[in-house]
C-alpha cells in the first residue's frame, strides 16, 4: 500500500485540480462535491497470484474428424475417437468427458474392458494405451509401442485379460491387459495359410473368438482369406478363400455360421460344416442386368448379423453396397434387412462407423438388438430398432453446434435467473418432432448438479445468419433458443443486381452480437454491413420492421493536401462538397443501395426475439460498404452505436432516427493527435458531406422524422464546443475502400480476411502520376476483392506468427494482417508504413516488406483509422465536469480514446419527442495498438455496470389503470460511493498496454505494457473471487490476468503454443473465472483461470464408472453353476502366460508405464512416503480380495441352501416308498 500511495503522489502533480462548468446534460451551477484526486483513491486489492490457475473444464460439440466408436453394454457408456488423438466418452446427460493423447496420433480403434472401468485405444503411431475410467478425469495406466509392425485390428473377448492384436504383416500378437506386455504366443501369417499359397494374405482386418468355443480364433485377411485357428492345438481348423476382399465378419450367436462383407458389394454366408463354398451369396443393392451380369456395387464396409428373441428372422445391418449407377446422386446409406423387409436410411454425411446395441454382453446368447449408433463425419445419431419405422432418438448432447459454421461467440455468466426458463419455454416450441418415445440408450455414469452453480448462457452466431442461445450452467450445454436473422430480409433472386452476386454466398453471416440479459435487448451485426435490433416478447405479433439506411463512407483521397493544411489542418472546406442524391450521375449502379432488402410488408413474428429495426450501410461509387468493426447498445439511453474503418454511427432506436454519422477524423475536432499523411484530392470526384442521407422505404415517416433532429452542417470554426453548439454534426465522405471482411481470390489468400483486433481497409491499386486514369478496376482485380463466401471462425486455420523480440513482434502482426488482407497498414508504434507486394505470391505467407523512406507510394500513405470498440456509460464528458452524464467512449485502431458526452431528456414523454444532443469533446487518452476494451470502476474498486431498462413485454396486454412506463436502473458513479465524492476510474486496454485513468481529471494512475513482442487478441474486465481483474489473451498463446486498479501482473501462463484465427476470433472471458473458444470447427472448449473453480472441478464433473454387477450368462445348469464347470472352459493363462509361451522379443514392442501406473509410482516413491503408499496399495488390494472372497462365500452358501432344499424335497417325496417302488 505504501508503494501504491507513492505512485499516486508522483502522478498527482500533473493532474488538474480545478473544477470547470458542467458539460452538456449536467445541471448548471456550482458543484456540490469535490472531484477526487489520485490521493483520494485507496483501493484494497484482494486478488493474489494464488487465486489463479488455468485448467480445461469441459468440451462441447461434435468430435472433430471422428474415426472410431465403442460401446460398453453393461456400463452403457460410449467412446468416440478422433483423427487428432482425442477421445470423447459420453453417458447420460451431464456425463461428457474429453481426453487427449499427447502424441496427437489418430485413434484407429477403441475397445472397452466391459464393466471394468477401462478402455484400450489403438493409435496410428502403432501404440496401445490403457485408460483408467474409474476417475472423473481418465488417465493412461500403460502404453505399448510396437516397433516393427503396424497395428490394423484389435479384439478383446468379454471377461478376458488377453488382447488380440492383428498387424499389417498378417501376424496376430497377444497382449496381457493387466501388465501390458506381449505374450510369447504369436500366430504367424505363414502358419495360418497353406504352404502352397504363393501370395501374402494381406493385413489382418478381423479378429474374433468363436461364440461356440473361446479356444477358436477367427482371423480375416484383407485378400479374402478367413482362417479359424485352434489356440490350444496351435493349428488351423479350416481355411476359406474368396475372390473379393473382406471388410468385416460377423458371427451368428450359435457359432455355427458367420457372414462376411466384401469389396464388390456382396454378403457371403459361411457354414462351419462345409467351408468349401459359401451357403449364400447376396447383392442387397445389385440387380442382374439383361445380359446376365451383376451390377457393380460399392464395397460394404461393415456388416452386423444379430438374432432376436421376438422374431425368427435375424437382423442384417450394413453400410454401403449401393450400385455405382444409383449412388451417383444418392447420399450415404445404412441398410437394415429384417426378413424380407429392406429399409434403406439415407444419411446427410458419410458414415464413419456404426454399432448395434444389444442387451447382453455375451456373444453366445441371443443378441436382441434394440438400437444402432451411427457415427457420421459431422453428426451422431441413434436409430431405434424396436419400432417398425426406425425413428431416431432425440440427441441430448449439443452435437449440432456446427450445423452452420460458427462465426462468433459470446459468453454471459451470472445472468438473471429467470432468463433461462423463459428462453427454454420459447425454444421448446421450435423443436422437431417424430423422435423415438424411448429414453436415450446411452445412459451410463452419474452426474449431480454442483452446489456452486449460477445461470450461464453462451451465444453463437453462424454463417447462415442463425443465432443460438445455449444454457451453459454447471459445465453442461443445452440448446435454449434459435433465432434466424435471415427472416428479416427478402430472399435474393438470381440476376437481381447486387443480390445476384450474393445468392450463392453467406450474406446473412453473423459477425458480432450484443446482448443485455436484463433488458433482453439483442443486437446482431451481419457480414453485409447490417445491424438488426431485436426485442423479446412472450406474445406473437404482426410487426412492420423499420429500416434505416446510412451512407457511411470516407475517402482518404479527399484529405487535403499539405499546402491546404496550413490553414485548415483537419477538415476540408465544407463548401467544396455537395450532397449527392441517390442514383445521381457519376455514382455506380449500386449507389445508395444496401446489400440486402428488408421485408416491406408486415411480418408475423412468433414469441421470442422479434426484429424491430434494421440499419444498413449503403453502397457508394459501386463499392460495397465496409464491414462493421464495433458495436454497443444501451437500453436505458435508447441508443445504438456502431463503427467501421470509415467512422461512427449512433442510432436512436426509440425515435427510429440516425443521431450521428461522422467520419473518424471528424471525431477529433481540432485536437487530432496525429500528423497524417495527406494526398491531393482527385478531380472529377464528388463526395457527400453535411446531412446524412437516409432511406426509410418500409415505414411511412416524415422526411424530417427520418433525419436526425440534430444534423446540421459542420461549422467553419475549428473549436467545437458541444455546449455552445447543442446540435452536432453528421459529417460524411465517400470512399473507394473495399470491404475488410471479404476474401480475395484463392490464389491470393487462403483464410479469413478479418483481423481479430485492428480493421485496416484495403485500397485500390496505386495510381501512377502522369498517366491518365483508366476505367474503374473490375471487381475481380486484386485491388477490388470480390464478395466471397463468408468463412466461419470454425474454418480458420492460419497460424499467427509470433516473434520473440519487439521489432519482430510488430512486424509479425503486420505480416499476419497482410497475409489475411493483402493491404497496407499504418502503425503509429513505428513511424513507417508497410506494403504488400501482390506479385510475390510464393512468399506472401510469411514475408513482408517495410519502407522507412519518407517518399512513400500512394498505397502506403493510407491512414484509415477504424473504430474498434464502443462503450456507453455514465461518465464525465470533460475534465471539469462535476456531475456524471451519459457518455459514449470510442476506441480506435490507432490507440486513441475519444469521449462523446450525450444529453438525454429525463422525462419519458420528452425522451420520445425531444432531440438528443451529442458531440465529441476531444481526445482523452492514447495507447499503443488498437483499443480493445473499456470498463469503469468506482473509487472503491468495484465494477460499475452500464445502466439498463428493466424488461417489459412490448406486446403485452395494456392495463388502463397502470400506464406502461420505462423503468431505468442507473449505476451512476456517484451512487456507489460516498467517501471519495464524485468520480470513477476508467480501465482502457489496447493490443499492447493497459491504463487506468481517474475521471473527471483524466489523470493516468497506472500504465502497464502487457506485451512487446506480440499483441492481445482479447481483453475483458471480469469478476473473480468477489473482486475484479483484467483478463487478457495474447496472440502468442499466453493468458494473463492483471489486478485492478494497480495493473499488477497476477498470472501469465503459456496456454496455447500456437494460435490460429479460429481461436483468435472466438476466445472470450466471462465472470466467475471462466472462458471459452472454438477449439475445432465443431467443438467449444471451456476453461477456467480460477484456482477456486479448479479445486471444485472434480465435484462438478460426472462419474464415468458406476459399480454394476455383471449379468450372469444364460443356459447354465445348476450343477455347472455350482461347480463352475463348463464344457468349453478355456484357460488363456495356461496358453499365453510366460510359463507356457515364454517372453516376446524385446525389440518387437516397448512397454511404457503411464503416469498413473503402479510400477511408475513404486519407482518414484521412496522413504517413508513410498512405504506408506505401498502399504496403502497393498491394503486396498487385500481389501478387494477379501471382498471377492466374501462374495464367493455368500454364493456358495446360497448354492448349498438351494441344494439342501432340493435334497430335502426328494427325501420327502420318496420316504414312504419301498425300495422296489423307487
Amino acid at each position: 500500500m505504501k508503494k501504491f500511495r507513492k505512485v499516486l503522489d508522483g502522478l498527482s502533480s500533473s493532474s488538474p485540480g480545478g473544477v470547470a462548468s458542467p458539460s452538456c446534460g449536467s445541471a448548471a451551477g456550482t458543484p456540490t462535491a469535490h472531484a477526487p484526486t489520485p490521493q483520494d483513491i485507496h483501493v484494497q486489492e484482494t486478488l493474489v497470484s494464488e487465486n489463479f490457475q488455468i485448467c480445461k473444464t469441459v468440451r462441447h460439440g461434435f468430435p472433430y474428424q471422428p474415426t472410431c466408436l465403442a460401446f460398453d453394454p453393461v456400463q452403457k457408456i460410449l467412446a468416440i475417437g478422433s483423427r487428432t488423438g482425442g477421445i470423447r466418452i459420453l453417458g447420460r446427460p451431464g456425463v461428457d468427458c474429453y481426453s487427449q493423447h499427447e502424441s496427437g496420433a489418430a485413434v484407429l480403434q477403441l475397445q472397452f474392458l466391459i464393466n471394468e472401468g477401462a478402455l484400450v485405444t489403438a493409435c496410428a503411431d502403432d501404440t496401445l494405451h490403457l485408460w483408467n475410467l474409474r476417475q472423473r478425469r481418465p488417465a493412461i495406466l500403460h502404453s505399448l509401442k510396437f516397433n516393427r509392425e503396424r497395428i490394423t485390428f484389435c479384439h478383446l473377448p468379454f471377461q478376458s485379460k488377453w488382447l488380440y492384436v492383428g498387424t499389417e504383416r498378417g501376424n496376430t500378437h497377444i497382449v496381457n491387459i493387466e501388465s501390458f506386455v506381449l505374450s510369447g504366443y504369436v500366430i504367424m501369417w505363414n502358419k495360418a495359410i497353406e504352404l502352397a499359397t504363393k501370395a501374402h494374405p494381406g493385413p489382418v482386418v478381423h479378429l474374433s473368438d468363436s461364440p461356440k468355443d473361446e479356444g477358436k480364433l477367427l482371423i480375416g485377411f484383407e485378400s479374402g482369406t478367413v482362417v479359424q485357428w485352434d489356440l490350444r492345438a496351435k493349428k488351423v481348423d479350416f481355411r476359406i478363400y474368396y475372390d473379393e476382399a473382406i471388410h468385416s465378419v460377423s458371427w451368428h450367436h450359435e457359432g455355427k455360421q458367420f457372414m462376411c462383407s466384401h469389396s464388390d458389394g456382396s454378403l457371403t454366408m459361411w457354414n462351419l460344416r462345409n467351408t468349401a463354398r459359401p451357403i449364400q451369396i447376396t447383392y442387397p443393392h445389385g440387380k442382374i442386368l439383361k445380359d446376365g451380369r451383376k451390377e457393380s456395387c460399392k464395397p460394404i464396409l461393415k456388416v452386423e448379423y444379430k438374432t432376436s428373441r421376438n422374431s425368427s428372422e435375424p437382423y442384417v445391418i450394413f453400410s454401403g453396397g449401393l450400385s455405382y449407377d444409383k449412388s451417383g446422386g444418392r447420399r450415404p446409406t445404412l441398410t437394415i434387412m429384417h426378413g424380407k423387409a429392406i429399409t434403406v436410411l439415407e444419411m446427410d454425411h458419410p458414415i464413419v462407423e456404426f454399432l448395434v446395441l444389444c442387451d447382453t454382453p455375451y456373444s453366445n446368447e441371443v443378441q436382441d438388438p434394440y438400437a444402432v449408433v451411427v457415427l457420421l463425419e459431422k453428426d451422431f445419431i441413434v436409430v431405434d430398432l424396436t419400432q417398425s419405422n426406425f425413428p431416431i432418438f432425440e440427441n441430448p448432447y449439443p452435437m449440432d453446434i456446427h450445423e452452420s459454421p460458427v462465426t462468433c461467440t459470446a459468453y454471459f455468466a451470472e445472468c438473471p435467473p429467470d432468463i433461462i426458463p423463459i428462453l427454454y419455454s420459447i425454444g421448446a416450441k421450435q423443436k422437431k418432432t417424430g423422435y423415438s418415445h424411448k429414453e436415450w440408450p446411452v445412459s451410463g455414469g452419474t452426474w449431480t448438479l454442483g452446489s456452486q452453480t449460477y445461470p450461464e448462457i453462451i451465444v453463437t452466431g453462424h454463417a447462415d445468419g442463425t443465432v443460438k442461445f445455449w444454457d451453459a450452467s454447471a459445465i453442461t450445454l443445452q440448446m435454449l433458443y434459435k433465432l434466424k436473422t435471415s427472416k428479416v430480409f427478402e430472399k435474393p433472386k438470381a440476376g437481381e443486381g447486387r443480390a445476384g452476386e450474393l445468392v450463392e454466398e453467406d450474406p446473412y453471416a453473423v459477425q458480432m452480437v450484443s446482448w443485455c440479459p436484463h433488458s433482453r435487448l439483442f443486437c446482431v451485426v451481419g457480414i453485409s454491413a447490417h445491424v438488426i435490433l431485436y426485442r423479446f416478447s412472450k406474445h406473437d405479433a404482426n410487426t412492420q420492421i423499420v429500416s434505416l439506411e446510412v451512407r457511411l463512407q470516407f475517402d482518404s483521397e479527399d484529405v487535403i493536401s499539405p499546402s491546404e493544411a496550413e490553414n485548415n489542418p483537419c477538415f476540408s472546406d465544407p463548401s467544396s462538397h455537395s450532397p449527392q442524391p441517390p442514383g445521381s450521375p457519376g455514382s455506380g449502379t449500386q449507389d445508395s443501395l444496401p446489400c440486402l432488402k428488408v421485408k416491406s410488408r408486415p411480418v408475423r413474428m412468433p414469441p421470442g426475439y422479434q426484429a424491430e429495426m434494421v440499419v444498413q450501410l449503403q453502397w457508394v461509387d459501386g463499392e460495397p460498404p465496409q464491414q462493421i468493426t464495433s458495436l454497443d447498445i444501451n437500453s436505458a439511453y435508447g441508443l445504438l452505436a456502431f463503427g467501421n474503418c470509415n467512422g461512427l454511427t449512433v442510432v436512436d432506436f426509440l425515435q427510429k432516427t440516425i443521431l450521428m454519422c461522422m467520419g473518424t477524423l471528424d471525431l477529433y475536432g481540432a485536437a487530432d493527435p496525429y500528423q497524417r499523411l495527406t494526398r491531393s484530392p482527385r478531380k472529377n470526384r464528388q463526395s457527400t458531406s453535411g446531412l446524412t442521407e437516409l432511406s426509410d422505404n418500409q415505414v411511412s415517416m416524415d422526411m424530417e422524422r427520418s433525419k436526425s433532429p440534430t444534423s446540421v452542417p459542420y461549422p467553419s470554426s475549428l473549436h467545437y464546443d458541444p455546449r455552445s453548439m447543442p446540435e452536432p454534426v453528421a459529417s460524411l465522405r465517400a470512399s473507394h475502400c473495399s470491404p475488410v471482411f471479404y476474401l480475395l481470390d484463392n490464389d491470393h489468400v487462403n483464410g479469413h480476411c478479418t483481423s481479430p483486433t485492428s480493421q485496416p481497409c484495403s485500397v485500390g491499386k496505386p495510381r501512377i502520376t502522369g498517366v491518365p486514369e483508366g476505367p474503374r478496376l473490375t471487381r475481380r482485380g486484386p485491388g477490388r476483392p470480390p464478395f466471397r463466401k463468408a468463412q466461419s471462425a470454425a474454418c480458420m486455420e492460419i497460424s499467427l506468427p509470433v516473434s520473440s523480440h519487439t521489432e519482430g513482434g510488430h512486424a509479425s502482426r503486420r505480416a499476419m494482417l497482410q497475409q489475411l488482407h493483402g493491404v497496407s497498414m499504418y502503425s503509429h508504434d513505428e513511424h513507417h508504413t508497410t506494403s504488400y507486394n501482390w506479385s510475390e505470391r510464393e512468399s506472401r505467407e510469411n514475408s513482408f516488406s517495410r519502407s522507412r523512406s519518407s517518399s512513400v507510394s500512394s498505397i502506403d500513405r493510407d491512414t484509415k483509422e477504424s473504430v474498434t470498440t464502443l462503450q456507453f456509460g455514465e461518465s464525465y464528458g470533460r475534465k471539469g465536469d462535476a456531475l456524471p452524464t451519459a457518455c459514449l467512449w470510442v476506441g480506435t485502431s490507432l490507440g486513441v480514446v475519444l469521449l462523446l458526452p450525450i444529453s438525454i431528456p429525463t422525462e419519458e414523454e420528452e425522451r420520445m419527442e425531444e432531440p438528443i444532443t451529442m458531440g465529441p469533446s476531444g481526445t482523452v487518452l492514447m495507447l499503443k495498438g488498437s483499443v480493445l476494451r473499456f470498463a469503469f470502476l468506482d473509487c472503491g474498486g468495484a465494477l460499475i455496470q452500464s445502466p439498463y431498462e428493466v424488461w417489459r413485454d412490448p406486446n403485452g396486454p395494456e392495463d388502463p389503470d397502470r400506464p406502461r412506463r420505462r423503468k431505468l436502473i442507473n449505476f451512476s458513479p456517484s451512487s456507489s460511493q460516498e467517501a471519495c465524492g464524485d468520480g470513477h476510474l476508467a480501465v482502457v486496454c489496447s493490443e499492447k498496454q493497459a491504463k487506468v485513468i481517474l475521471m473527471p481529471t483524466q489523470a493516468v494512475l497506472f500504465t502497464h505494457n502487457i506485451t512487446e513482442s506480440s499483441f492481445l487478441l482479447r481483453a475483458d474486465v471480469v469478476s473473480v473471487c468477489n473482486s475484479v481483474c483484467l483478463a487478457c489473451f495474447c496472440a502468442n498463446g499466453h493468458i494473463m490476468t492483471l489486478s485492478l486498479p494497480s495493473l499488477r501482473p497476477l498470472m501469465d501462463i503459456n496456454y496455447l503454443p500456437l494460435t490460429d484465427l479460429r481461436i483468435a476470433r472466438t476466445f472470450v472471458f466471462t465472470n466467475g473465472g471462466q472462458a471459452l473458444y472454438l477449439s475445432s470447427p465443431t467443438e467449444i472448449q471451456r476453461l477456467t483461470y480460477s484456482q477456486e473453480m479448479t479445486d471444485n472441478l472434480q465435484d462438478m464433473l460426472g462419474e464415468l464408472f458406476t459399480p454394476i454387477e455383471t449379468p450372469e450368462a444364460q443356459n447354465k445348469g445348476f450343477l455347472k453353476g455350482f461347480f463352475g464347470g463348463n464344457a468349453q472352459t478355456f484357460d488363456r493363462e495356461e496358453l499365453f502366460g510366460e510359463a507356457a509361451a515364454g517372453k516376446a522379443s524385446r525389440s518387437l514392442a516397448q512397454h511404457i508405464p503411464g503416469p498413473m501406473g503402479l510400477e511408475n509410482m513404486k519407482a518414484a516413491a521412496g522413504g517413508v512416503v513410498g512405504d506408506l503408499a505401498r502399504a496403502r496399495i497393498a491394503l486396498d488390494q487385500r481389501g478387494e480380495r477379501l471382498g471377492e472372497l466374501e462374495e464367493r462365500t455368500a454364493l456358495m452358501m446360497n448354492s448349498a441352501e438351494t441344494f439342501s432344499t432340493h435334497a430335502h424335497q426328494v427325501m420327502l417325496k420318496h420316504k414312504d416308498k419301498k425300495w422296489y417302488q423307487l
